[in-house]
């Protein structure tokens, strides 16, 4: 299934910009909070922040928004 360009430049930046923010976050969150503390709730919230950073940043690379292919309508 090939991923047709399906947003314009301010939603691939957007999505860029939330996309390293969540990276960022997500190892914040695992040096100061998952890593000391150790639970699986910690490090749930750090891999998902991590992982939500990175999908974002691919969307914003292949300018494909999953929710638009989905039928769904985005603002950006």
């Amino acid at each position: 299934m090939a991923l047709h360009c399906n947003i314009d430049a301010k939603g691939k930046l957007i999505r860029l910009i939330y996309g390293v923010a969540f990276v960022l976050m997500g190892a914040l969150l695992t040096t100061f909070w998952a890593w000391p503390r150790g639970g699986a709730l910690p490090w749930l919230v750090s891999l998902a922040s991590l992982l939500g950073g990175a999908f974002a940043i691919f969307e914003s690379r292949r300018g494909w928004c999953a929710l638009r292919a989905l039928g769904i309508k985005t603002p950006f």
